[in-house]
């Protein structure tokens, strides 16, 4: 076989351990033909050449965790991310509602309390002097709290005789009256529920216009873990050849009966939509102060948090999930939650399944290595360390040490995969490597060595959880995520070598293209 097109004059960083460092990279449709440094012998007559003039070349990139369809669809919201106050926040939402008619929804997201002056969360009476003529929901950052206005309240049955549904809260005040805080999901889709959902036409048409942005900073496949409408989508863009990224869907939980039923397995599918597993919650988030915790949280004696699934059910889930070939994806925060899930899977057995546990985002010491001993995924997200690191010193205190604990996790032989949880955050790749290998914002804080410093990894470390071992947690690593014989032509070309710049210019870095199976479709080269 011969190549039709070659790619020379590369640093190309391969990921593979048999030829870690090449020039040249010789392609035959979508796959790579060979790796080495003069590859000429093996292009075909009329073949293209492209020379990357010495430029950095990476695997395609992978964000192992990401709402892709919940961020193409967020698109079209009101962004509250940049609100750096109760009073900005509000202002934000006067502005859209002169914008909209009286007596539609206003939907936002992204808002962070912790951010604020006040650290407090909104109330229904903020948002009801903001517009007072609209129905209002809008998300918090954390994805795990949400604050809807008095109209939208009474819209929903909510009052003060209306219980805590289990899994969840109703934020009340003093008097009991509820204050327009809803925390998990339980409780926030009592309004969720009644803002009309996109159609399949809107969704697809998001979804195309945000392929790009993905490819733009050097995403080829994605691990999704978003809710019902996205799998649905997923399919009918494959269908129809739009499907802009090679996605492995973890479905809810909520459907692990049904999936055993009709025999479902994790792996059906082709390389550009597969079955990935069942994704499930055990507890909240730091932000909106859910996730479950061992001991209390700083400053606040009786809150522990809240564990949205009984042990016991976890376990049943578990069992019935790796007998019938489902890895489970779950999300812990808390090191309660981490402890409870790991507590399970041990209990149901890996089975070969490659069980998931993702955020991991503080772990008690005695729970570092049960990962390793369990086969378990560590599926975590850099930019979550340094955009809550100021939160988790506050309500972890001294706890710190084993959260984001990348490097303790990899010296236990964990297998350590990165993504982006976007759209909490941003999905740049670049973000989360320079977070990983810094532990430190882009804007240098919170000093020189960075947060705990002795969790940092090494560019090679994290670029590996973006690309090799991204695709071993969903058993593709034969396909994806080194550039070698065989494997799929994905890839992306830098605008520096991250491998020798100074770490803290990795967040400055640019894809220049991008491609997915051997074919272009970003940038150029």
């Amino acid at each position: 076989m011969l190549a039709d097109q070659l790619l020379v004059n590369g640093r190309i960083y391969t990921m593979d351990a048999e030829r870690p460092r090449a020039s040249a990279l010789a392609i035959a449709g979508e796959r790579a033909l060979a790796v080495g440094d003069d590859l000429h012998d093996l292009l075909a007559p009329g073949g293209e050449v492209r020379d990357l003039g010495g430029r950095c070349v990476l695997p395609g990139l992978t964000d192992s965790h990401i709402h892709f369809t919940g961020y193409a669809l967020s698109l079209r919201m009101l962004d509250l991310a940049d609100a750096a106050s109760l009073s900005e926040m509000l202002t934000a939402v006067a502005r859209r509602a002169r914008e909209t008619a009286p007596g539609e929804w206003i939907v936002g997201q992204r808002w962070d309390q912790e951010r604020w002056p006040e650290r407090r969360f909104p109330t229904s009476a903020d948002l009801d002097a903001a517009a007072p003529d609209h129905l209002i929901l809008l998300r918090s950052k954390s994805g795990h709290a949400l604050a809807a206005n008095s109209r939208a309240l009474r819209l929903a049955g909510i009052t003060a005789e209306t219980p805590d549904p289990p899994g969840g809260r109703i934020g009340r005040d003093a008097a009991g009256r509820p204050d327009g805080m809803l925390f998990e999901d339980s409780a926030m889709k009592l309004v969720a529920a009644l803002v009309p959902l996109p159609g399949a036409e809107e969704t697809d048409r998001a979804l195309r216009k945000a392929f790009p942005n993905a490819w733009r900073v050097g995403l080829t496949s994605i691990h999704d873990v978003d809710g019902p409408p996205a799998f649905a989508a997923y399919q009918r863009l494959r269908a129809r050849g739009d499907l802009g990224l090679r996605i492995v869907k973890y479905i809810p939980g909520d459907a692990l009966d049904c999936a055993l039923e009709i025999g479902l397995q994790a792996g059906l599918g082709d390389d550009w939509l597969r079955l990935g597993g069942i994704k499930l919650f055990a507890d909240g988030a730091l932000g909106a102060r859910t996730a479950l915790m061992l001991s209390p949280y700083e400053g606040e004696p009786e809150n522990v948090g809240i564990p949205i699934i009984e042990k016991d059910m976890l376990r049943e889930l578990a069992r019935k999930a790796a007998a019938g070939g489902l890895p489970l994806a779950v999300h812990c925060i808390g090191d309660a939650a981490n402890r409870m899930v790991l507590d399970a899977l041990a209990d149901a057995g890996a089975g070969g399944l490659r069980h998931r546990i993702e955020h991991v985002q503080l772990l008690h010491p005695d729970d570092v290595g049960r990962l390793a001993e369990l086969s378990v995924v560590a599926s975590m997200q850099p930019i979550h360390a340094m955009q809550d690191h100021e939160m988790a010193d506050r309500y972890w205190g001294d706890r710190c040490a084993t959260a984001y604990a990348w490097r303790s996790l990899l010296e236990t032989g964990a297998l350590l995969v990165f993504g982006s949880d976007s759209p909490v955050e941003d999905f740049n790749p670049f973000v989360g490597i320079h977070a990983a290998v810094t532990r430190r914002c882009a804007d240098g804080s919170p000093g020189p060595e960075g947060w705990y410093p002795e969790q940092r990894l090494t560019v090679e470390e994290a670029v590996r959880a973006y690309t090799l071992s991204a695709a071993r947690a969903v058993g593709l690593e034969d396909r994806l995520g080194s550039l070698s014989p065989g494997k799929l032509a994905d890839l992306v070309v830098l605008d520096r070598d991250i491998f020798e710049c100074d770490p803290m210019e990795i967040v400055k870095t640019e894809v220049e293209a991008t491609m997915i199976g051997g074919r272009l479709v970003y940038g150029g080269v």
